[in-house]
């Protein structure tokens, strides 16, 4: 599960030691624009015994591969081996806008990160990389020339810590599956991720590394249990978090979502969404979303339907599903994760 970045460390630190007990395997850090995630990863870390711990994700335009990579690390000793690296080239708006650093070329960026943590993680040799979007070292005439090639002074717990990526664009999807451990697609529809991803990733996968194990494909969706009449108006509590990022997650001419949406076929809709928000109309722009969207990209329902559902999307090709439950209160959180987990099972 997600765990959102509005603050309230305390309060999400409970929640999460809850959860872990009711069976939560991986709990993803978010990071946009208010706190960073290692913090509160790292408070978590200290606070739990099982449960992985990700960021989700560290944008990688923000750090420098190598403090990437040594967060990482750290984080990994702190857990015992629980961290996972999750990494995205987030947006312009906050990039450039937050950060001040130019939004270009993010796959490449990625695929050179990638590269890079593994190499400090591995500690076989003094870390140089000659990149197109980074040099180790430094080039002489572009700096004091006194750089030098270094390894890591501390001994990673594992050499290989699994990194996840969050991408949506075919190019993208096509990196993420030749060299990632894991795939985070937003607003993943499972009936339809195979006509919008399925060529990139069967593309991706014919270029993966031997010493690199399957792919972990990580989705899901909002998750209620019950009775139809109690679970319906759940479902459309994601209406704005899609009307935000399908209609203002980005300018109108360059945003991600809004392409995604209307690849699912929903242009006409993409389109509204969009200049309703665009315009201001945030409410109006959550009420355009299709009802038919948010029931097909949730798991609310009876046992029988999420059980259905969870089937639906294991056949979409999820290994790992990732879920936003609502309860009434965090026993019945709880409660509902663990039903889930024999579900699953």
């Amino acid at each position: 599960m997600q765990i959102g970045y509005s603050g309230g460390f305390a309060e999400s630190v409970e929640k999460v030691k809850a959860l872990e007990k009711a069976g939560m395997d991986i709990v993803y850090v978010a990071e946009a624009y208010g706190y960073d995630a290692p913090t509160l990863m790292g408070y978590l870390a200290a606070e739990t015994d099982s449960i992985e711990i990700a960021s989700g994700i560290l944008p990688v335009y923000t750090r420098t591969p190598t403090l990437i990579a040594m967060t990482a690390a750290g984080l990994d000793e702190l857990s015992g081996g629980r961290a996972i690296l999750g990494l995205g080239a987030s947006g312009p708006q906050v990039i450039e806008g937050f950060h001040g650093v130019p939004y270009k070329a993010p796959i490449g960026h990625t695929r050179e990160v990638i590269d890079i943590c593994r190499k400090v993680w591995a500690r076989e040799e003094p870390v140089v990389h000659d990149g197109r979007y980074y040099q180790l070292p430094l080039p002489e005439d572009e700096g004091t020339g006194l750089g030098k090639a270094l390894k890591i002074i501390t001994h990673p717990v594992r050499p290989r810590i699994p990194i996840h990526v969050a991408s949506l664009g075919p190019k993208n999807v096509q990196m993420t599956a030749e060299l990632a451990d894991g795939w985070l697609p937003i607003l993943f529809h499972p009936q339809k991720a195979h006509e919008v991803w399925g060529e990139d990733l069967e593309i991706g996968r014919a270029q993966r590394s031997g010493d690199l194990d399957d792919l972990d494909v990580v989705a899901g969706g909002l998750l209620a249990i019950g009775k139809e009449e109690e679970v319906a108006p759940i479902r459309g509590f994601t209406a704005g978090m899609v009307a935000l990022y399908v209609g203002g997650m980005g300018a109108r001419e360059k945003n991600f979502y809004n392409q995604l949406f209307t690849r699912y076929g929903y242009e006409a809709e993409a389109a509204e969404i969009q200049d309703l928000y665009l315009d201001g109309k945030k409410a109006e722009a959550a009420a355009a979303v299709p009802q038919s969207f948010l029931e097909e990209t949730s798991l609310c329902g009876d046992e029988a339907y999420v059980a259905d559902r969870i089937a639906q999307y294991r056949e979409a090709g999820v290994t790992v599903l990732n879920i936003e439950p609502v309860a009434a209160d965090l026993d019945a959180m709880a409660a509902t994760v663990a039903k889930v987990k024999e579900l699953i099972s």
